[in-house]
This record gives C-alpha cells, structure tokens and sequence, in this order.
C-alpha cells in the first residue's frame, strides 16, 4: 500500500481525485468503480472541476458502483441509483448507460448480484476502483465475517452499518434497509487498481487495523493488503492509530527519488 497522510480531509481528497483524474486522462476507456457515502463526494469534485475547467475527457469511460440498498425504489433519493447519478453521472455529463448500478429492487436480488457480476467481467473488469471503509472496517457493504473471496452478493447490513448511514435516513435508523446487493470482496481485489478514501478520527482504528493489522474477516477492508496496487489518501485525524505513519511520511517524500520513476 502507498499511504498518503494529508492534513485536512479536503487535501487528502484532493490527492485521492488527482490519482483519478490521471488515471481516466491516461485511459480513456477506463472503467471505473464508484463508491458512495461521504467520503468519496471530494474526489468527485475534484474531477468535475478537471472536466469543466481543463477538458478532461470523460465521454468513453464506464462506471460501476460498489453497492446498492435492497427494496428501496431507484428513484428513491437515498438508493444508490439516485445518489451515484447525483454525484457522479450528472455533475460528470455521463450518460446514463455509461454508469451501472446493482440492482436492488428486484423480485430477485440474488439473481441480480451474480448478472451484476458478470456484467464487471463481460466489461473487462475495473481498471481502478474507489472505496472508502466502515468504521467497522467494511468496504462496500462487506460487514466484517465477510469471505475474502467473496463475488458480488446480497449480505445483511450490520447494525454499526445501518446506525452510521441513518443520517442519510433523517436519523431513523428503523428507515435504512437491512440487505444490500454489495461486490464482493473478491470482486474489488479484481481490479487493477483501488483508491481508498477516508478522514476524520472515527475512522482512525479501522485505517490502523487495515494497514498495520492482521489480514482477517474481522476487517474486511485489510484485504487490500493482498492487493499489488492500493493508495490510501487520508488526513491526520484518520492516521492517528498507524504505529508507522512516520515511514508513510518517509516513504512519500521520497518517492519521486529512486533512480528512474
């Protein structure tokens, strides 16, 4: 993992949307996985503002998001339908078929995660994925127990989980759905590159168990250790539990240093 510690969220998120932006600048047909949740808004604007102010081009790239709420309609402003399309497809100028979303309001949500699935594959895979990650260590909606090589399913939503996103839900945590159609762990490890989000102390055990910690179920999000290419852009109160954050430091400032990068 490359550790970049920032000292504000809007900086940390700054880094994070460059890395996205040159990534989509280098390959125009990128396909890109979108996550939700607070945590990633910041680096979509970031590309927004590279569209608007310096032409980035976005008009062949493809997108698909981690997860979705079951039994909630699409057109619901907390399905994730709707708030992939608030933050990312309008404000980005997409159009509506170059963005996938699972779907959750299904006589059969199962069936639609293992078409959603196949559906990553028939598109080549996703070249560069974003997550952010629970203050349980979740990332999408892989509670902890969760399968390491787990593919794009339908998991009940931890309780953690769904008391978090009831401030999505006017603070009615009775509102937030129970099931998800989530990728997988195995699914995300797919990719060919993640971009993990993340800010604030709340997070700050999570950031240090998926680091520093041991690979396990009990922090799903620790199995990007497993993976050859994860940037971790967070600020300082999410980087307050790393034993090592003075070699991330390190690390960083000299990169650009080894004889040829």
């Amino acid at each position: 993992m490359d550790v970049v510690i920032s000292p504000t969220p809007v900086s940390a998120a700054s880094q994070a949307g460059a890395k996205v932006a040159e990534a989509i600048a280098n390959n125009p047909r990128l396909v890109l996985g979108v996550a939700t949740g607070s945590s990633p808004l910041g680096i979509y604007e970031y590309v927004r503002r590279e569209i608007e102010e310096n032409g980035l081009d976005v008009s062949g790239i493809t997108c698909f998001a981690l997860d979705e709420y079951v039994g909630l309609p699409e057109d619901h402003p907390e399905s994730y339908h709707r708030v992939v399309a608030a933050t990312v497809t309008e404000p980005w100028g997409l159009k509506p078929e170059q963005v996938h979303v699972p779907a959750g309001n299904t006589g059969n949500p199962r069936q639609a995660a293992l078409d959603y699935d196949q559906a990553i594959k028939d598109a080549g895979g996703v070249d560069l994925q974003i997550v952010g990650i629970g203050g349980n260590g979740h990332i999408g909606f892989n509670e902890p127990g969760s399968s390491l090589g787990s593919r794009t399913r339908v998991k009940t939503l931890h309780p953690r989980t769904r008391e978090d996103n009831a401030r999505f839900f006017d603070g009615d945590m009775n509102a937030v759905p129970i099931h998800c159609v989530t990728q997988g762990i195995g699914t995300i490890l797919d990719a060919g590159s993640v971009v993990m989000i993340a800010s604030g102390e709340a997070k700050a055990d999570a950031i240090a168990k998926m680091v520093e910690g041991a690979v396990s179920s009990n922090c799903p999000a620790s199995a990007l250790q497993l993976h050859p290419h994860v940037f971790v852009y967070i600020d300082d109160a999410a980087a307050a539990d790393l034993q090592h954050r003075d070699y991330y430091d390190f690390a960083v400032a000299n990169a650009d240093k080894l004889p040829g990068a």
